[in-house]
């Protein structure tokens, strides 16, 4: 899973930010002033050109003063009813098809989506939450943009404001209401859609009773029995019992089986841990090239995606994670009731040749004391392209051939640790990045998981009704929805726009580009010296610095998807749901308060 950004800790984030980021709240407050000075400065410009300067100023001073006065005596009561009124406008409109829309996708999936793919669970999660994304942003904008355009078209918004009710009672109770109905068509495809998902991969095997071998020890006592289950669901496992014919069928397509002996006959479960919520303890990774010496990245096997590096098999070549904080709070108990220290691995390989495309390709783990520099045994493993590899580390380990403690010897007295991991075969690589190694705390409840991923849907959700029903304010059903699909796209591209706008994008800004585009060059030749070129470049700054404004008002809606941490089986963490929660609130406020003003200006609501 590809994490970009390490989280701040909420109150970090919320207060004072990181480096010269600042802080959520005082970038909020700074762009609320300058957007307030600007929105005053520009009426009053308007209100100059019509009445001159003495009116001018009167009016900026009385609608600055009534709006703020207005704004603090909202009715919780209207706000409830003129609610009450949108969810029964959104019920004549016919929401409810969104619903059928969705039964029908779903109904018809199974036909198109086999679960013959290594990780079953990551399509089927990642399609039922991406198609209730996409629907449940669709009704938000609908049924937004189009309600006060409609009632104005149709006079009916006559027969609202001519009770005592004021403008901000009808922006708050046009948001509160669509997001009761987005919310209940929510809930209801959240529950069809796990259903969805878990009766798509459930299934089961049975043991392949003529493939069971005996397993004896070295005294010649058979002490179990191995073999493998029927072909099911596109797969088979296999099968390791006990000398009382229980045990498991092994991990196989992201999931395994409990086994347990009825009888002459082998009884398998459901399968167990398709839906996983993995919480990961990270550390911080740095290279070592071919001569083992330390390099900030891999190598580039000429991937445009940049996000992993790659190190070169055969060599001193190494990714080298460093953990922090290691100690017995992190050690979990394995199968046999010893304490370990549950490592997993993400491995990305990249073949130079094909060769046995089914063989994996060979690795090895060292641990090491950062301190001492003690390094443990190398533990081999078979690694194949996106796999996650499962490491029990054991507490009594070999270093040298001599016995030591993984906590007392490996350990460092800060309590870090080194994970060193080398790709053996020549020609091959391995492709990691900073999440991709990780210790595995307890996994998180996978329903509440699934939950939190609504949760993040519904940020979504309501943003965008907030910005529906603020552009509304001012025109009409078809510009508002074009304005509010324009700002939607915009923040699914925000950090692209921020990079053009800050000049990192490789081809200069917007005028350059369009040059470039238009006469063929490509995206790194100089273009030469002249007053033409000087001009691009001057006109490409002014519009930057808007673009760069624009920006900072732009809402990452990139970031609020919380999908990928479900589809590969991640618990999403606390800290991120509440700066979401926390910057959709501020949205609120923030559009709130612009579709007052804008709807103080229609007559009808003066």
């Amino acid at each position: 899973m590809v994490l970009e950004k390490e989280l701040l800790p909420y109150l970090t984030w919320l207060l004072t930010g990181s480096g010269s980021q600042l802080g959520a709240l005082p970038r909020f407050l700074i762009t609320a002033l300058v957007l307030s000075f600007l929105a005053l400065l520009g009426g009053f410009l308007v209100a100059l050109v019509r009445y001159g300067p003495l009116k001018a100023g009167d009016i900026t001073y009385r609608v600055a003063v009534n709006g703020l006065s207005e704004l603090t005596r909202i009715s919780p009561r209207r706000i409830w009813a003129l609610a009450r009124l949108a969810i029964k406008e959104s019920m004549r409109r016919q929401v409810i098809v969104a619903l059928v829309v969705f039964f029908l996708i779903l109904l018809f999936a199974g036909w198109f989506i086999k679960t013959d793919y290594q990780d079953p669970a990551k399509l089927l999660f990642r399609f039922v939450l991406t198609a209730t994304t996409y629907l449940v942003l669709l009704i938000a904008l609908l049924v937004s943009a189009f309600s006060l355009p409609n009632d104005f078209k149709d006079k009916t918004i006559y027969t609202v404001v001519t009770k005592p009710v004021r403008a901000g009672d009808i922006v708050l109770g046009r948001i509160l209401g669509f997001t009761i109905v987005g919310t209940l068509l929510l809930i209801i495809m959240a529950v069809c859609g796990y259903v969805f998902v878990d009766r798509s991969l459930d299934h089961t095997h049975e043991v392949e009773m003529d493939r069971l071998e005996n397993v004896v020890d070295a005294g010649g006592k058979v002490i179990g029995k191995k073999g493998r289950t029927t072909l099911d669901a596109y797969h088979r496992h296999d099968v390791e019992l006990d000398a009382e014919g229980n045990g498991k069928a092994l991990s196989s397509f992201g999931h395994w089986h409990e086994i347990h002996r009825e009888g002459d006959k082998y009884v398998v479960s459901g399968p167990i841990d398709f839906m996983r919520a993995r919480v990961p303890y990270y550390g911080r990774l740095r290279f070592l090239d071919r001569k083992g010496i330390d390099v900030p990245r891999g190598i580039s096997v000429g991937n445009e995606w940049t996000y992993r590096s790659f190190i070169e098999g055969g060599s001193s070549a190494a990714a080298v994670w460093t953990l922090s904080g290691i100690n017995e709070s992190v050690l979990s108990t394995d199968s046999e009731g010893k304490q370990v220290l549950p490592l997993e691995l993400i491995v990305r390989v990249f073949r130079t040749y094909k060769g046995d495309i089914e063989k994996g390709i060979q690795g090895s783990i060292q641990l090491r004391n950062p301190e001492t520099g003690l390094k443990s045994d190398v533990d081999p493993f078979t690694a194949s392209d996106a796999s996650i590899a499962n490491f029990d580390i054991p507490t009594k380990l070999y270093a040298g051939g001599k016995p030591v403690d993984l906590l007392t010897d490996m350990v460092s007295k800060e309590g870090r640790l080194e994970v060193i991991v080398q790709c053996l075969n020549s020609a091959q690589y391995f492709g990691f990045a900073q999440p991709d190694c990780y210790v595995r705390l307890p996994d998180a409840s996978p329903l509440l998981n699934y939950v939190k991923a609504q949760v993040g849907i519904w940020v979504q959700m309501v943003l965008v009704i907030a910005i529906g029903v603020a552009s509304s304010t001012c025109v009409n059903g078809p510009v508002a929805m074009l304005f509010t699909v324009s700002f939607i796209t915009l923040g699914f591209f925000r950090e692209f726009f921020v990079n053009v706008a800050l000049g990192k994008q490789v081809g200069g800004g917007p005028v350059e580009s369009l040059v470039r585009l238009v006469t063929q060059r490509n995206l790194v030749t100089g273009i030469e010296d002249s007053f033409g070129t000087r001009l691009m470049h001057a006109v490409d700054s002014v519009l930057q610095a808007v673009m760069l404004s624009m920006a900072q008002v732009l809402p990452d809606f990139r970031a609020f998807s919380t999908v990928d941490y479900v589809a590969y089986g991640f618990n999403i963490p606390a800290n991120q749901l509440a700066q979401d929660l926390t910057v959709t609130a501020a949205y609120i406020v923030g559009l709130f308060v612009i579709g007052y003003f804008f709807l103080r200006t229609r007559e009808v609501a003066k």
